[in-house]
């Protein structure tokens, strides 16, 4: 059950934290519409997240906006309610975002999200394998969020990161097991902060990826 009230205060939260312009947070409350109406028929988010839609999931996608710089095509792996993907391309006029999502009925979603919202965005309702070796454009950054652990996301990723493109992942506070893990069979040139949005949360910023 929605309670609009906390969900307002929740939008000033998140725009306090991760503050766009009055266009672009115009477009995001048609998303935030849109993905709860859906919601009601897929789950896109957990139930107990979504009177906090706009900190947990919206803002924390934000955050992620400074390190697509100089990014004019961008893979998202894992799109599922449209994070931090879709979120991203409403942001970021500019660019082209390809977002994966292998579960047809999200890409469902995905699709109408992107005409409600006029993002600048193509979505793939297929395997992350499948999708790479379609799109043929030069990728110079790939997102993901809760979406496989890193040695998985590394190999997924593979085919972008052999392109020259940088990745930025979103991930939880256990990145340095799974950097441990990555660490055995690939080199990688990386960085690690906090997020802002949830004191466990992490971003990892993927400079090169190599298999070693």
């Amino acid at each position: 059950m929605i309670d609009r009230d906390l969900l307002a205060k929740d939008r000033e939260a998140a725009l306090r934290i991760t503050p766009v312009s009055r266009e672009t947070a115009k477009r995001l409350d048609l998303l935030v519409e849109h993905f709860l109406k859906w919601q009601r028929v897929v789950q896109l988010a957990a139930p107990s997240t979504l009177n906090t839609l706009w900190t947990r999931h919206i803002a924390d996608s934000l955050q992620l906006l400074p390190d697509l710089d100089g990014a004019k095509e961008v893979v998202d792996v894992g799109s599922g309610g449209g994070f931090p993907g879709l979120v991203l391309a409403i942001a970021s006029e500019e660019k082209k975002f390809h977002l994966v999502e292998s579960d047809t009925r999200k890409a469902s979603f995905l699709r109408e999200a992107v005409r409600v919202t006029d993002a600048r965005s193509e979505v793939y309702a297929e395997r992350v394998e499948s999708a790479a070796k379609r799109i043929a454009t030069p990728i110079h950054m790939v997102t993901a969020r809760a979406f496989a652990p890193l040695p998985k996301l590394l190999e997924l990723a593979r085919p972008f990161f052999e392109r020259g493109a940088r990745g930025v992942f979103l991930k939880s506070q256990d990145i340095d097991d799974e950097l441990t893990t990555a660490a055995k069979s690939w080199n990688v040139n990386y960085q690690v902060r906090n997020s802002l949005t949830d004191p466990r949360g992490r971003i990892l910023l993927i400079e090169k990826a190599e298999r070693r």
